[in-house]
């Protein structure tokens, strides 16, 4: 059996072993990798990937969802305003809404489209200057507005923590967070913490190293 499906199953198996009360979706991060490195992984069945630029995957992804309908591509990476377009037409999840004009232009693009999205909002979970996503404070505003003005289809919450060895924390205040806006969804973790991610009520895991190894 090819590596990246040997690993694969070895992060669905450990998962597993922590007994999640709700299904856990592994998200693929096949960012800068070609499609003869994912490939394995896709003719294995796997349906769930992540890409953060879009021309990466237009350019990676546009051919083989047409012909793989099962496929989900997910945004993990900072969206601009200006990409939203594109985004709507490749991607079927956005994990980085974080702004009111992003929300306005999804929202126009999507009707333009015909096409129905499902977003994370994006937290700034440690309060960092240099992340995006929105402060706790203007979550509920911005949740609100999301949903009632603009029609989008908000499942969860989406947060990257600050790397400070506090990583359970940030992620039982984002479980928090999604409980008190009765929220589904929570797409937290990555290689390096998502079996804490897990742990802390994670449905979606963003993996990519551990999968495809590193990236050069």
């Amino acid at each position: 059996m090819n590596t990246i499906v040997e690993r694969y199953n070895k992060i669905k198996s450990n998962i597993a072993l922590l007994k999640p009360t709700k299904p856990v979706n592994i998200i693929a991060v096949s960012k800068t990798f070609p499609l003869n490195h994912i490939q394995p992984l896709i003719d294995y069945g796997h349906e769930h990937f992540g890409e953060n630029k879009v021309q990466e995957a237009l350019v990676k992804w546009n051919d083989i969802k047409k012909e793989k309908k099962t496929i989900n591509l997910h945004m993990v990476g900072k969206l601009q305003s200006n990409k939203a377009k594109n985004a709507v037409e490749i991607f079927d999840y956005i994990h980085s809404l974080d702004n009111q004009k992003l929300a306005d232009t999804l929202a126009k693009q999507q009707l333009n489209l015909n096409r129905n999205l499902k977003y994370f909002i994006q937290v700034n979970i440690g309060n960092e200057l240099q992340k995006s996503g929105m402060t706790m404070a203007e979550l509920e505003p911005f949740y609100n507005y999301c949903i009632n003005e603009k029609k989008l289809n908000i499942i969860g919450l989406m947060a990257i923590p600050p790397n400070d060895k506090n990583t359970k924390k940030y992620f039982k205040t984002l479980f928090d967070l999604k409980i008190s806006l009765g929220l589904k969804d929570l797409s937290m973790g990555m290689s390096s913490d998502y079996n804490d991610a897990v742990n802390c009520g994670a449905t979606f895991v963003r993996i990519g190293s551990s999968i495809f190894g590193s990236r050069t």
